[in-house]
């Protein structure tokens, strides 16, 4: 609904008689345009297979969502909408893109402002910037112009500094889209529109600020046109920016530039509308691969983005974990302030409590020090009124009326002294008692103040868990995502490198195969050689035995020895000659089987070889370079394979081709290994 497209009415298209003149151009076009159509082919088929393979992947991950969403009918029909129109404008980038090259190439490759195919690439790029922008509000009214994300390109690449100031320099521009279309003409003539754009795809958290997020330059096709601007480095543009009135220029796609209507003179009219039609299916299949594929990154994106809305949720859920547990973090401190406060009161109210019982403790030990040294006062003083009377019983014998009823007394002063004795003996163990009360009071006090602090280290390694635990699983968060990002990383190149492991490791086996079959065969020759040699030498060993054994016998004759001798000389002679004739006959015999051999080879290889098609091959063989608009591909017509220029520029006859045709380098040097051998 943003987009503005002109519909051109029937009598606005050019006439047959222009058609026919623009054949001989056109004729000249289509051998540019068929290597352009089978490389957008094969873009198109690795984009579907690779967005196939991630579906399927993402499938087996759980990333994809099952059919049944709870999307509203509105939003699909949105969706659909915004689908079509990014599918369109990617199509008419392609189509203007291969018109602006083909039309390029066939005028010699420089372009004027004034070139119709440039001025509708222009605008076809026009569109699809301004597809999904952002409306910006000011105070005069709402703003929308795609020239705010280049501005963003001076900063994120220093080279595109220099366009950003001859812009601004330029006097005649007073609106945005002007700025904006000068920009484009300026990167275009320094070769770098497609590096510019990129390091703005590159950065997509900045383009977020300027585009919708179903827009055109934030999805899939953004890229892709990246990659096709790349094609543009090959044209020279000389474009004037003074007189040209940029700011005014109205942004409408002329629809007729890309309508191929062939009509030949000679009744060809059935051929040239069999071409379009074919095009036009063509183009149909390509809208409907490029959907699809569309459809696929859409339903990617929307699983991935109930994954991150998934991960925000756990994340959320995780903050407040956080919170609750330095709540609690921070409740337990309180209560271990608190623990500590009770236990340094308890413990000061329990010393207070020892002082007084030691303080009664010691007056009750210094009263009864004070008994006992009266007692024993007591005491010293009865023993020497005992001997005293003692004395005076062995001086007044006579008196035992009376000294009976002293002793009787004594007596009876004794027991109670003793009783008095006896009492304060409990009197002491009872203070003893109380001592050793004290001493365990004080005892167990120790041992609960021990407890308590023991029960606040606890407190305070299991609050230093619960931090180091939080900490781990912001670690481990960090982490699980780098190795998510890692893990693709590694998929892709590990998947790069077993590919090309795969063909190098194919390629050794056969080279590998190939000589060991060719060794195989040389021992062979070489083990029937020494079996004929070993022959022949058990025969001379036995003719000069013969020999020998004849000599003894005819010693007595020696006229007829020396006629035997010459003729044995002669006989030597013939036999070293037939033996040299032998060895001579046995080396070409050799010879001859190495070349039937080699031959038999040659010929299994040139009958396993295939005419490779031109659609299944995107790389040299040799090389292993890809193919381009630059390098082209070039079939040898001995094994059939498809190589670039370099790696098949040798010529050599053969006998299917009178002249000599175009070669590969290995079978290049086997075929000269086959011709030095034969006329050898």
């Amino acid at each position: 609904k943003e987009e503005d497209f002109e519909i051109i009415d029937k009598k606005q298209l050019p006439d047959a008689a222009e058609l026919r003149n623009e054949e001989k151009a056109k004729a000249e076009e289509a051998r540019w345009s068929a290597p352009i159509l089978s490389l957008a082919r094969k873009a198109s088929e690795n984009l579907a297979l690779s967005y196939g393979s991630a579906l399927k992947s993402a499938s087996l991950v759980g990333l994809v969502s099952k059919p049944g969403s709870s999307d509203s009918p509105a939003k699909t029909s949105t969706r659909c909408h915004t689908m079509e129109e990014r599918a369109n404008l990617m199509n008419m980038m392609k189509l203007s893109i291969k018109i602006l090259i083909q039309s390029a190439l066939s005028l010699g490759r420089t372009l004027d402002s004034d070139f119709p195919p440039l001025q509708q690439f222009f605008v076809v790029l026009e569109h699809c910037l301004k597809h999904g922008l952002k409306v910006k509000k000011t105070f005069i009214g709402q703003n929308k112009s795609f020239f705010g994300p280049l501005e963003l390109v001076e900063k994120l690449c220093p080279e595109a500094s220099d366009i950003a100031t001859s812009v601004k320099n330029l006097p005649e521009l007073k609106t945005a889209v002007g700025r904006g279309r000068a920009w484009l003409y300026l990167a275009l003539m320094q070769k770098k529109l497609a590096d510019y754009l990129k390091v703005l795809l590159d950065h997509k958290h900045l383009l977020s600020e300027f585009y919708e997020p179903d827009a055109l330059m934030m999805e899939e096709e953004g890229a892709v046109i990246v990659g096709l601007l790349v094609g543009l480095n090959v044209i020279d543009a000389n474009l004037c920016l003074k007189g040209e009135d940029l700011d005014s220029q109205v942004g409408v796609i002329d629809f007729s530039l890309y309508l191929k209507e062939t009509q030949d003179s000679d009744g060809k009219q059935d051929g040239g509308i069999t071409a379009v039609l074919d095009q036009k299916h063509y183009v149909e299949e390509l809208n409907r691969h490029l959907s699809c594929t569309v459809a696929d990154l859409q339903n990617k994106i929307d699983c991935l983005e109930k994954t991150n809305s998934k991960l925000q949720e756990e994340l959320a859920a995780a903050t407040d974990r956080i919170g609750s547990l330095q709540e609690e973090q921070q409740q337990l401190k309180q209560q271990n302030e608190l623990i500590r406060e009770r236990s340094e009161k308890s413990v000061e109210v329990t010393k207070e409590d020892t002082k007084v019982e030691l303080d009664t403790y010691k007056q009750s030990r210094q009263g009864l020090d004070e008994m006992y040294s009266d007692v024993w006062k007591q005491l010293k003083e009865e023993k020497k009124i005992r001997l005293e009377l003692e004395k005076e019983l062995e001086l007044q014998i006579g008196m035992k009326t009376e000294m009976e009823i002293a002793m009787k007394l004594l007596e009876k002063d004794t027991h109670e002294k003793q009783d008095t004795l006896v009492a304060l003996r409990q009197q002491l163990e009872e203070v003893k008692a109380i001592n050793l009360q004290m001493f365990h009071k004080s005892q167990n006090a120790e041992c609960s103040l021990q407890q308590k602090t023991e029960a606040i280290s606890s407190f305070e390694g299991k609050t230093n868990e619960m931090m180091s635990s939080m900490k781990q699983m912001e670690e481990r968060l960090q982490q699980a995502e780098k190795a998510r990002q890692a893990a693709e990383e590694r998929c892709n190149k590990m998947k790069q490198e077993l590919a090309g492991r795969l063909d190098s490791c194919r390629q050794q086996m056969a080279q590998l195969d190939s000589k060991c079959s060719t060794l195989e065969k040389e021992l062979k020759s070489e083990k029937e050689q020494r079996q004929t040699l070993q022959k022949e030498l058990h025969q001379e060993k036995d003719a000069t035995a013969l020999l020998k054994t004849e000599l003894q016998q005819m010693e007595g004759l020696k006229k007829e020895l020396r006629k035997l001798q010459d003729e044995k000389q002669q006989l030597k002679k013939v036999r070293e000659e037939q033996e040299q004739a032998l060895q001579e006959m046995g080396l070409h015999l050799s010879q001859s089987k190495l070349k039937m051999e080699d031959i038999k080879e040659v010929n299994k290889a040139l009958k396993g070889h295939t005419w490779l098609k031109d659609d299944e091959a995107t790389h040299c063989k040799q090389c292993r370079k890809e193919f381009s608009i630059s390098r082209r591909k070039h079939h040898c017509r001995n094994c059939g394979d498809i190589f670039c220029s370099t790696c098949s520029s040798n010529e050599l006859a053969l006998p299917s081709y009178p002249k000599p045709v175009r070669v590969c380098d290995n079978c290049h040097t086997l075929l000269l290994q086959q011709c030095s051998s034969n006329s050898s």
